[in-house]
């Protein structure tokens, strides 16, 4: 049988997370949706045209990004998958079967909805302001629906990259964002990127020298926090350059900055703040824990046809 498109995996997925609140292992609700639709062994076999993953598994992991955009679960961490409270409530007050409506308004209500890196409790609200960012496929061109689903990808990557990140080591995520930085073309080689974060260092995780005599110097902090980051921190950091005789610095985060923070980084003028959100950005379109496939689009090159030209 074909595989079913990812709404039809969304209940099963819900009734195997109620029958199991402490969470499971993705895989194995993959394979429980699975199982629950009647696939056979056959048809698990069957790969997404660019041949990276089995489809049954794509469409239950946007099952889940869809459960995880309403509000009704949650990634606590890397491949697990677990219901917050408002999903085991809805499960509760919903006995099987879903009406389609139901179903159509979780595969598609919440599609404007932005996933934040943390799971919450808090079932999230269909964004009246976003509802046009996802036009409907009737009246969409092929380019529109295009530009939508990468879009869509970028988002649920980006979420999923910061909450691997809230999951590594803060020494190794000061090896990330030196790999990031060095990507972004700072320094002539990656050796001229030094970690040197550890206790007594000030408020510096990294040092970036700019030419090869190292006469000019960034110097970097990189914080893997969940709550914001105020003005005390940002402070200090600016503290530390003048410390090290330092005129530029980058500040990297998981998270956000208060708009005290901001506020002081820009009257000051040597310090960048990087948020979460950015920093997710920037590993997208650098390709730093992130790959990316090559999707040709065909259009005529009507140049070619062009007659008089010829």
């Amino acid at each position: 049988m074909p595989v079913p498109t990812y709404d039809k995996f969304i209940e099963p997925i819900i009734r195997y997370l109620v029958a199991h609140p402490d969470g499971r292992p993705a895989k194995e609700a993959h394979e429980a949706a699975a199982a629950a639709l009647g696939l056979a062994d056959i048809d698990k076999l069957v790969l997404l045209p660019s041949g990276t993953q089995p489809i049954y598994k794509n469409r239950a992991g946007w099952a889940h990004d869809r459960l995880k955009r309403a509000g009704l679960s949650s990634s606590p961490q890397r491949g697990f998958w677990k219901l917050t409270e408002e999903g085991a409530k809805f499960a509760a007050s919903n006995p099987a079967p879903l009406s389609p409506d139901k179903i159509g308004h979780i595969a598609i209500g919440f599609m404007g909805v932005v996933l934040k890196p943390t799971s919450s409790s808090e079932i999230a609200q269909p964004a009246e302001k976003n509802t046009n960012t996802f036009l409907p496929s009737a009246i969409s061109s092929p380019d529109e629906r295009l530009g939508e689903a990468i879009a869509e990808l970028r988002q649920s990557v980006a979420a999923e990259l910061l909450e691997t990140l809230g999951a590594v080591s803060p020494t190794y995520f000061e090896t990330i964002v030196l790999d990031l930085l060095h990507k972004m073309g700072y320094g002539a080689s990656r050796a001229d990127l030094q970690q040197v974060g550890g206790s007594g260092d000030g408020g510096i995780d990294g040092v970036i020298s700019l030419d090869k005599l190292g006469l000019e110097k960034v110097y970097v902090q990189a914080k893997r926090w969940q709550q914001s980051v105020g003005r005390p921190e940002v402070q200090a950091f600016y503290g530390a350059l003048a410390g090290n005789r330092a005129n530029k610095g980058v500040f990297i985060t998981t998270s956000t900055y208060t708009a005290q923070a901001i506020e002081f980084a820009k009257s000051v003028e040597r310090v960048v703040l990087v948020d979460g959100k950015k920093l997710a950005d920037l590993m997208m379109d650098n390709e730093v824990g992130v790959s990316a496939r090559l999707v040709k689009v065909p259009k005529i090159d009507s140049d070619y046809f062009d007659e008089e030209s010829a």
